[in-house]
Parts: structure tokens; C-alpha cells; sequence
């Protein structure tokens, strides 16, 4: 069985695109691989790998890249996790057999000290259910 290839997307890739690719890991990495990348990327924001280590989900191999270093790759699906991201997609130069837009608020703009944590939930609810679609899906 051949993995899926995946890679989730938002602007700074330090909080919401690193939780979606550490939470698909963690989910289904068995039959997926996971990236993600940043329209102008920074790097993983502490209250991100907090919330991500208080659900028990490695944060070991996470780190901020740029949408430049996938130019050319293909992926099974991309997962675009806010506007700016959405609109730097554009010009992208790689290929996506499917592409998502879930507009997850930053948590980084939230003043609220559980914006990480509900951020993150909001992404495994569509994660779960995005997986739970493709259990049904007879692609080899």
C-alpha cells in the first residue's frame, strides 16, 4: 500500500499547519505522510508544541518550512489552513490530486489562554472526519 502524501498549509507555519501535520501523524501515519509549510514561515510557536504535547502528540521533528521547498512535489492532497495561505497557493508550483480550505483562525491573533488548544481541536474534528471519508475511498 502505497501512502498518501499530504501537506497542510497556513501562513507562518508555527501553529495551525504544524498541528495538522502532527496530528495526521499521529492519527494515521501508518498510512499517510505528513508536511506542512508556510506562506512566510517562522517557527513553531511554544503554546503550539504545548498544546499538541498535553494531547500526547509528538512534537519531536517539528519544524517551520517554507511552501517554496514543496515547488514541484506532487501530494495526494493539500490542506490550506487559512487566506494568506490560500492566496500564496496560487502561484504555487506543485500539484495536489485534491485541495482543502479549512479556515481555522490563528491562535497567535486569540488573546484567550486555550486559543492553541481549541485551535487544535477544531483541526482533528475536520481531520477525523476528512479520515473517516477516505476509509471509504478505493484509490490503491
Amino acid at each position: 500500500m502505497t501512502r498518501r502524501r499530504v501537506l497542510f498549509l497556513c501562513q507562518a507555519n508555527s501553529a495551525r499547519s504544524l498541528m495538522g501535520e502532527a496530528l495526521l501523524r499521529h492519527l494515521a501515519g501508518d498510512a499517510y505522510v505528513a508536511f506542512s509549510a508556510g506562506s512566510e514561515p517562522d517557527r513553531p510557536h511554544e503554546l503550539t508544541l504545548a498544546a499538541l504535547e498535553a494531547q500526547g502528540i509528538v512534537t519531536q521533528d517539528l519544524a517551520s518550512q517554507s511552501l517554496d521547498d514543496f515547488a514541484g512535489q506532487h501530494f495526494d492532497a493539500v490542506i490550506v489552513l487559512c487566506d494568506k495561505a490560500r492566496q500564496a497557493c496560487r502561484d504555487w508550483c506543485g500539484s495536489a490530486d485534491e485541495r482543502l480550505y479549512w479556515d481555522i483562525r490563528d491562535p497567535r491573533l486569540i488573546d484567550r489562554p486555550d486559543a492553541y488548544a481549541q485551535a487544535l481541536q477544531e483541526i482533528r474534528r475536520r481531520l477525523d472526519l476528512w479520515l473517516a471519508s477516505r476509509r471509504h475511498d478505493t484509490r490503491p
